[in-house]
């Protein structure tokens, strides 16, 4: 008899997938734990086995195609000359069509504009060749020193005339010189083999799971999360002469290896910070697991270094490497990259010298550190040269207020500036 297979939910947060490639063909035959396709997710791309025996016979999603968690993708029999016509399949029937974005008449109600805020921001009412941005020929022949026969030339075969350097008298477009012009709607800059779109055309990607997944929840984190930024300058001189002895002695440890260990001390005495919001509740996390943000294919991830606060500044170095190289890999099981209580943000690999970061819901804080500048310093009243690194510290106002965070960041800079701290503890 004919069965359906649904698109399966693969992590705690996945609502859609992309079938990436389906790995049987029409007619195979599965059998229990073979592999049938590969599905990105939310998170990582992974490869789906079959729980039943069967015969594929209709595929409903092709590659490329996406699926909402228990929407059918495929149609298989139990034998395999079995008819299917006549079958409707089970789960939720929904095309896969991005649907368009309506306008809504506007609602003073927190959910309607919850809502209308997850929605496209931009949608094509046209197709794609209605958008280019040229204006006719016929709206710049006055303006264009060109021959009559040049400008009939251009307008009979569509050629982008006013892309044409002419060689007549006074710099006049001559037919001469629309040899090897190309049609209107492309420009080239440089050689011919490398052409380039004309401003205002541009091709619409779509985003992947991980991507779109990012966008939503990072959208209602700055809708509804009220974000408040505390910056402070760290000096980084002897940790800097401290990193360089460490070297001399084998033992390589990043700035980033150094910030984490003092923000779990910091976080150890500021427990508030170490918290999240929930409905009018604030919650005390009784462990502090830090979230390492992590860029990868397709997006960002957050692998999660738990009890940070029991590792010493070696064991959190090796950790953080290995989760990143593991995420980058998308080889994070669940638990190592759903929770955490806090997120620390480095760009300062990149040159960054300071940003702020978007929390990370529902924590409550979230650590963005820049890069390590080479500025100068007043010490002693002289002007010497000087190591700087700028930590700012984005927090949500309604458990978290403007000294609280302060004197967070107050006690990391304290550690940094006397990193030997960091080394015992």
């Amino acid at each position: 008899m004919p069965f359906t297979l649904t698109m399966p939910k693969l992590s705690p947060t996945m609502e859609e997938g992309t079938i990436v490639k389906w790995c049987i063909k029409l007619g195979d035959h599965v059998a229990p734990d073979n592999v049938i396709m590969e599905i990105a997710t939310d998170k990582a791309t992974v490869e789906h086995t079959a729980l039943d025996e069967g015969f594929l016979r209709k595929i409903l999603i092709e590659n490329g195609g996406r699926a909402i968690v228990n929407q059918a993708v495929a149609i298989f029999t139990e034998k395999a000359d079995e008819p299917i016509d006549g079958y409707i399949p089970e789960g939720e029937l929904i095309k896969n069509d991005i649907p368009a974005v309506t306008k809504a008449p506007i609602s003073t109600t927190v959910e309607p504009v919850k809502k209308a805020l997850a929605e496209a921001l931009f949608t094509l009412e046209a197709p794609l060749e209605n958008y280019i941005f040229t204006s006719p020929l016929g709206e710049r022949e006055n303006r264009l020193k060109a021959s009559p026969l040049a400008k009939k030339i251009a307008k009979e075969q569509g050629l982008a005339i006013s892309t044409v350097k002419g060689t007549g008298a006074g710099g006049t477009i001559t037919s001469k010189d629309l040899k090897g012009v190309q049609k209107e709607g492309m420009v080239v800059f440089g050689a011919r083999d490398n052409p380039k779109h004309i401003p205002g055309s541009y091709e619409k990607v779509a985003l992947t799971p991980m991507r779109r997944t990012i966008a939503k929840r990072l959208q209602e984190a700055k809708t509804f999360i009220p974000h408040f930024y505390t910056e402070m300058a760290v000096s980084m001189n002897e940790l800097y002469h401290l990193r360089e002895e460490l070297k001399g002695g084998g033992i390589n440890l990043t700035y980033n290896d150094f910030v984490l260990k003092a923000t779990a001390m910091a976080l150890r005495e500021h427990k508030n910070l170490n918290s999240a919001y929930d409905d009018g509740f604030a919650v005390l996390f009784q462990t502090i697991d830090i979230c390492v943000a992590v860029n990868i294919d397709g997006g960002l991830i957050t692998p999660i270094i738990r009890n940070a606060d029991f590792k010493n500044i070696g064991e959190l170095s090796v950790e953080v490497k290995e989760l990143a190289a593991r995420a980058r890999e998308g080889k994070l099981a669940p638990h190592e990259y759903k929770g955490g209580s806090f997120t620390v943000s480095n760009l300062g690999m990149y040159g960054v010298s300071s940003f702020t970061a978007i929390i990370n819901p529902p924590q409550a804080a979230i650590l963005a550190i820049g890069g390590v500048l080479d500025i100068p310093v007043v010490k002693e009243g002289f002007v010497v040269p000087g190591k700087v690194m700028n930590l700012v510290l984005s927090a949500d106002h309604r458990i978290v207020d403007g000294a609280a965070a302060a004197q967070f960041l107050k006690t990391i800079k304290a550690l940094l500036e006397r990193p030997s701290l960091l080394i015992i503890h």
